[in-house]
Parts: structure tokens; C-alpha cells; sequence
């Protein structure tokens, strides 16, 4: 493994540290991320198979819902097997091809994530807003065109950031990613060369997503709380906003990691690289454990069919 600063190579492949700075406590990590991923995989698995299952529930707010248990899925699966790996048998090694197929996947369907909530948003607006028109306006079509877009925007974003990385930046000082997976800045900050172009890239995609998704977002919820406020009854107010609240803590689920995660990356220098990595991984893997309970605590629809699918279980015991 060749790790020089003077000699810039070709690299075949790169060598992952896991939490680096925690490598002696690899294998109690293992514990808790494993055991995140396993809740992420049931989780998800589990809300795809009652809105398959249950015709109630087939209703533009869920089938967006089934999108984002898709994404959940990918962007954990993306990560957690090799992170696993690496706390298991030592597996550091990853190649080129491999790296920045996991690069592409993760921040991709990150993007893609992002999408589908201001989907979900505009979902609720119109509900809220136009309810007389939603059935109109959100068809079955218009929804399955609304993820497709989503998907080819994540597409059009990101394929670019490995294919910078392969034209631009073919010589490396280093084989060793101090991360637990191909994440864009922490490859190109080993390669040699003139790097500004993907930075700025890399920077212009975050702010993109992050910042304009969210004010999007933000500006579908002051137009439905207005709505709300012209409600007669304070009755009506809370069923209303009720109706919204898992969608509400699904995008705080999603987005108060990544700013956190994207501050600290950008201004904590002082802070130790293990809470760099940690936080990395927190964002991809806290959505898809927390998405399937707040959805199974706050939808009733899906409550009362998990509670029935238990209740017929315990009966037949």
C-alpha cells in the first residue's frame, strides 16, 4: 500500500479507514450501525409491503412514501455493507470503479431524497390548499412523473462529479480515504492537480439542493399554514396540520443532519475527525431507521394496518 505525499500515482484502488481515530473500537461500532441497518432494512421492507398490500393506502402521499423507502434502502445499502465490512474482517480496500460508483450512488440519491420531499410538499399543498383538485391534480401519472424527475434531476447533478474525478483527476498522492466511504470531498482532497473546478462544482450541487430545496419546501409550508389559520375551528386546525406532521419530521430527520454535517465539514476545524465521519454516516442512516416509525406512529392509515397485521399474528399463535 503506498501511501507517499512525494509521488502522485495512478491508483487501482483505495484503501478505507472506517471512524478513523476509533479504529480499536471498530468492533463495538459494528454493534450499534448494525443493528440501525438491520431496523432501516425491516423498516423500510415493512412500509413497502403495506402500501403494496393495502388499496387505502394508495394515495399519492404514500406512493411518495414507497419512493422514499426505495431511496432509504439504496442510500444505506450503498454504505453500511462496507462499513460493516471494514469493522468486521478489516475489508479496507475498495476499488477505483467501485469508489466512485458508491460516490455517485450516495450523493445521487441524496439529491433524489431531497426531491421527493418538496414532491411530498407540493402534495400537501394542494391537498390542503385545493383539496377539491388534488384527486386532479395528483394523479397516479403525474406522481410517478414527479419521482422520475426527481430521480433524473439526482441523475444529471451528480453524474458529473465522478466523471470530473476520472477526466480531471487521474494522479493521487495518497490510497488512504480517512472516511468510512467514497465521499466526494474526501477523494478529491488526495488527488494531485488543480482541483478548484470539482470544488466548486461539488459546492454549487450542495447549494443547489440544500439551500433552494428547502426554501421550496419552506415556501409550500408558510402558504399552508396561512390556509390553516383561515380555518374556522381550532379542531380543524389540528387535523389539518396533523396531516402534515410526518412529512414535517421526515425533512427534520433529513436536513438538520446534512446542515449540521456540511457546517462542521466546512467551518469545524477544530472539531476531532471521528465526529467528521460519524455525523457523515448519521445523515445517511438516520432517515431510513426514523422514516418507517415516524411514518407508522404519525399515519394513522398505516398504524391501524400494522396494528391489525400484529393483532391477526397474535391470534393465530
Amino acid at each position: 500500500m503506498l501511501t507517499s505525499y512525494n509521488i502522485c500515482l495512478v491508483p487501482s484502488s483505495f484503501w478505507l479507514t472506517g471512524i478513523p481515530g476509533l479504529e480499536s473500537l471498530h468492533i463495538w461500532l459494528s454493534i450499534p450501525f448494525g443493528s440501525m441497518y438491520l431496523v432501516a432494512v425491516l423498516g423500510n421492507v415493512t412500509i413497502l409491503a403495506m402500501i403494496r398490500v393495502e388499496r387505502s393506502l394508495h394515495q399519492p402521499m404514500y406512493f411518495f412514501l414507497c419512493m422514499l423507502a426505495v431511496i432509504d434502502l439504496i442510500l444505506s445499502t450503498s454504505t453500511m455493507p462496507k462499513l460493516l465490512g471494514i469493522f468486521w474482517f478489516g475489508a479496507s480496500e475498495i476499488s477505483l470503479d467501485a469508489c466512485l460508483a458508491q460516490m455517485f450512488l450516495i450523493h445521487c440519491f441524496a439529491t433524489v431524497e431531497s426531491g421527493i420531499f418538496f414532491a411530498m410538499a407540493f402534495d400537501r399543498y394542494v391537498a390542503i390548499c385545493d383539496p377539491l383538485r388534488h384527486t386532479l391534480v395528483l394523479t397516479h401519472r403525474v406522481v410517478c412523473h414527479l419521482g422520475l424527475a426527481a430521480l433524473f434531476r439526482g441523475v444529471l447533478y451528480i453524474g458529473p462529479l465522478p466523471l470530473l474525478i476520472r477526466l480531471r483527476l487521474p494522479l493521487y498522492r495518497a490510497h488512504v480515504i480517512s472516511h468510512s466511504y467514497c465521499e466526494h470531498m474526501a477523494v478529491v482532497t488526495l488527488a494531485c492537480g488543480d482541483s478548484r473546478i470539482n470544488n466548486v462544482y461539488g459546492l454549487t450541487i450542495g447549494f443547489l439542493v440544500l439551500i433552494l430545496d428547502s426554501l421550496a419546501i419552506a415556501a409550500s409550508y408558510v402558504m399552508i399554514f396561512r390556509a390553516v389559520l383561515g380555518l374556522a375551528s381550532p379542531e380543524a386546525r389540528l387535523k389539518t396540520l396533523g396531516t402534515c406532521s410526518s412529512h414535517i419530521c421526515a425533512i427534520l430527520i433529513f436536513y438538520v443532519p446534512i446542515a449540521v454535517s456540511s457546517l462542521i465539514h466546512r467551518f469545524g476545524h477544530h472539531v476531532p475527525p471521528p465526529v467528521h465521519t460519524l455525523l457523515a454516516n448519521f445523515y445517511l442512516l438516520i432517515p431510513p431507521v426514523l422514516n418507517p416509525i415516524v411514518y407508522a406512529v404519525r399515519a394513522r392509515q398505516i398504524r391501524e394496518r400494522l396494528l391489525r397485521i400484529l393483532h391477526i399474528e397474535a391470534k393465530s399463535r
